[in-house]
């Protein structure tokens, strides 16, 4: 099995507070793995920092066998790293399809597999908000658009930031039906949540982080019968 993203000892601050403390963590082609905490347990800022938009203060990163712990995070995107953040960054008076026409390009490898026709495939709800501006879509309709918008650059790893986070429980089991689609049809796919249930799944595997340290790491049928871990690190 090919390994794609890994982070060795990987440590962040903002300000003089540090948050992150060396954290491990490994993910391999066409897997999905989960990363699972609390609120405030450093989910976001691992996030951030395999982006490349907090900085690492130490550690390294490695990506598709190249060290990135310095790279910016357009460097990073154009290798093949692909992240959506937790906010549903949209251009919000440009439409649906714009919003989705900006982010084409190649993967790092030459492959256009990601196309506007597979989108809409894929999604077809927003083939049917197509002309409408993405600021006047619900926040799961965005939620969507972010994840079709990353995957129109044909990346080689997602980065999803918290996708489940204040949406509609239909929504969401539209997403996670998604997020298993993608899977099984070979995505590779980092999934930061706070929702454990939504998590098991769609991952095959989980790290559990807690005060920006990583507790725990088990398969996510595992992890489903560990009452301790699940009571000690995600219960609300």
């Amino acid at each position: 099995m090919t390994e794609l993203l890994r982070a060795e000892g990987l440590s962040a601050f903002y300000g003089p507070s540090r948050i992150l403390f060396d954290v491990n963590l490994v993910l391999q082609e066409k897997r999905t793995l989960a990363l699972l905490g609390r609120n405030g347990a450093g989910k976001s800022t691992t996030m951030k920092t395999l982006a490349g938009i907090v900085p690492a203060r130490s550690g390294r990163i490695i990506f598709a066998g190249q060290d990135i712990t310095r790279m910016p995070p357009h460097a990073r995107a154009r290798l093949g790293l692909a992240y959506v953040p937790e906010d549903r960054q949209v251009f919000p008076e440009h439409s649906v399809e714009d919003n989705l026409l900006i982010a084409a390009k190649s993967g790092p490898d030459g492959r256009r597999g990601w196309t506007l026709p597979r989108i809409w495939d894929t999604f077809p709800l927003l083939e049917n908000l197509r002309a409408r501006e993405a600021g006047r879509l619900s926040g799961g309709e965005q939620q969507l658009l972010v994840i079709a918008r990353a995957l129109m650059g044909n990346p080689l790893v997602l980065l999803l930031d918290e996708p489940s986070e204040g949406l509609a429980p239909m929504v969401v089991a539209t997403i996670s039906r998604m997020l298993r689609e993608l899977g099984a049809s070979g995505a590779t796919i980092l999934l930061a949540e706070q929702n454990m249930h939504f998590c098991l799944r769609i991952a095959e595997e989980a790290v559990v982080i807690d005060k920006g340290k990583v507790v725990h790491q088990q398969d996510t049928v595992g992890l489903a019968r560990n009452e301790d871990i699940r009571r000690r690190y995600l219960a609300m």
